[in-house]
């Protein structure tokens, strides 16, 4: 389970498929590039952050993770929390945010996590997920225009109204330079799909802007000179107010990673057949957050665009992931210094394309079709990524879901009377249906279906009143509960208490294994008795019989001794 992909295929690597890993981590290098710069800027750092994260990231999520093919680095879905985090707590908060993400996904990948991460609810990650696209476009709305602001407003509505201020200053330029590679990212795949369009866009506007001497921005008039190296390791300076300031965030850079990462893994799977260890490759994704700031990275993790840029270019091994962390390495140390003579609009048509990606508008669009609790949690945690912060967005989306989840389950469980007039509502094709049951006067016979827990516990309290004389006998079959709860197993007591009080005598019926022992446990069956706890309505009945001495059909067996011996 903890052993790295890399070192379970490695025996089957031959040099043909070696040679089809370099080519593929070329050129996956090359499209991570423009990508690894412009999420780092994005993110409140600078660019040579971006490209150190991918190189120190993305090589020990390939050499230890549990994918053939993922390709790891900084990616969109970080960039409002890390902007965020930067701002108030600045690169020193930023850098332990990451480690403590890295220690949250190492314990997640070995207390075995990785495949309870599918159960969050899809409305939820496209949620946020959409949420994060408007907010990345937002953020780049300034750049693409050339807006002459003095800072840009962190909200969302006052940013807006912040820009369409500052809209006469927009410079046309920059707008032009924008355009002008937005459109060759848009339209150069129809030229080639072998060299990727952020790089030509790159390359040209780089080029144009620098022939023409354009006044457009670049990362030496915003940043001045990039690093063209790996830096020397250090260690953030603790403190334990903000480490507690930071728990909340970083646990969301550790959620946000692992569901990228494993969405990623597992799309990949279904393009080349294979199956990732979803807990190796959090644990991958742990060391690479832990690793990546020491050496000035910001956090990363399995990025799907460039997974599939992997699988298509033939990529079938980590090799072509450890492949395109040295492309990487050696682009910034040959090249690293022309890095910033890049426009600041062409680094904004690149995020632009990033967040239209990211927006799954068609699912956006089909979730809206779905049942109303499902929009209800997809639209709630869209508006809160967007207006508020998306961490509360995560925490409120989950808390909705289950909710949700848990009024569902409630709808589904259901008690009643199924003697008297509700006996007819039976189906009589059922061999254990009591209307082919001849039920003595005095006795009452009650039905829970479903789950029995909290959600359902007030249905239960409900239909224990719904007739008005208390019987002499009351049956309750529970032939259709898999599992009861604390709050099924109280409202049980309460209702031997209650019984007690009016002479009512309880037997259960059709007791499943997993309600047994929690009775058991739970000292109920003591209270109600062993005697008075079956198997089958047949015994039930008989046993009603001999309490109210009238003649029984067979000879009542103990349910809960049978369950016993089975057990020893």
């Amino acid at each position: 389970m903890f052993k790295p992909k890399l070192f379970t295929v490695l025996p089957e690597l031959n040099r043909h498929q070696l040679v089809r890993d370099i080519v593929s981590g070329i050129l996956v290098g090359i499209v991570a590039l423009p990508l690894a710069i412009a999420f780092a800027i994005a993110s409140g750092v600078s660019p040579e952050k971006g490209l150190i994260s991918a190189v120190i990231g993305g090589f020990l999520i390939s050499f230890l993770g549990g994918s053939r093919v993922q390709i790891g680095g900084p990616t969109g879905a970080f960039i409002v929390i890390l902007y965020g985090i930067v701002q108030q707590y600045g690169v020193n908060g930023l850098m332990i945010a990451t480690i403590m993400a890295g220690v949250i996904l190492i314990i997640m990948g070995l207390s075995q996590l990785g495949s309870l991460i599918k159960f969050i609810p899809y409305p939820v990650v496209v949620g946020f997920t959409s949420g994060i696209a408007i907010i990345i476009f937002s953020s780049e709305v300034k750049d693409f225009l050339g807006l002459q602001m003095a800072s840009v407003p962190a909200d969302f509505i006052e940013k807006w109204a912040a820009y369409f201020k500052a809209l006469p200053t927009a410079s046309p330029e920059t707008i032009m330079v924008g355009a002008a590679a937005l459109l060759i990212i848009i339209f150069w795949p129809k030229v080639s799909t072998k060299i990727p369009g952020p790089l030509i866009a790159l390359i040209v506007t780089t080029l144009a802007v620098r022939m023409l001497h354009l006044p457009v921005d670049t990362i030496e008039t915003r940043f001045g000179d990039i690093s063209a190296s790996i830096p020397a390791p250090s260690f953030p300076s603790l403190d334990m107010a903000t480490i507690r300031h930071l728990i909340m965030p970083a646990t969301t850079i550790a959620i946000l990673g692992a569901i990228e990462a494993l969405l990623s893994a597992v799309v990949a799977d279904g393009m080349i057949g294979s199956r990732h260890k979803s807990n190796m490759e959090l644990v991958a994704q742990g060391v690479a957050n832990i690793v990546s700031p020491i050496f000035g990275g910001i956090p990363v993790t399995g990025a799907i665009a460039r997974t599939a840029t992997n699988v298509k270019n033939g990529g079938r091994t980590p090799i072509a992931g450890i492949v395109h962390a040295i492309t990487l390495l050696a682009i910034m140390l040959l090249f690293g210094s022309w890095a910033k003579l890049i426009p600041m609009p062409t680094l904004a048509a690149i995020l632009i394309v990033v967040a239209w990606n990211m927006s799954e508008h068609h699912v956006f669009r089909q979730l809206l079709k779905s049942p109303k609790s499902d929009v209800a949690v997809l639209l709630t945690t869209f508006g809160l990524t967007v207006i508020f912060d998306l961490t509360i967005a995560i925490e409120v989306g989950m808390l909705l879901s289950a909710i949700l989840f848990m009024k569902r389950m409630a709808s589904m469980s259901n008690v009643g009377v199924i003697t008297g007039e509700l006996k007819d509502a039976e189906d009589e094709d059922d061999p254990n249906a009591i209307v082919s049951r001849a039920i003595p006067a005095g006795v009452d016979v009650f039905e829970v279906s479903g789950p029995f827990f909290f959600g359902a516990a007030s249905k239960f309290k409900d239909a224990m009143h719904v007739v008005g004389k208390a019987p002499a006998i009351r049956i309750l079959r529970m032939r259709k509960v898999m599992s009861i709860d604390a709050t099924g197993l109280n409202m049980m007591k309460e209702l031997v208490s209650d019984s007690r009080k009016t002479g009512t005598k309880l037997i259960l019926s059709g007791v499943h294994v997993q309600p047994l022992f929690a009775m058991q446990q739970y000292g109920l069956s003591d209270e109600i008795g062993e005697e008075n706890i079956f198997g089958n309505i047949d015994d039930a009945l008989d046993r009603a019989r001999s309490l109210l001495g009238l003649p029984v059909q067979g000879r009542p067996a103990g349910f809960v001794a049978s369950v016993k011996r089975e057990k020893e």
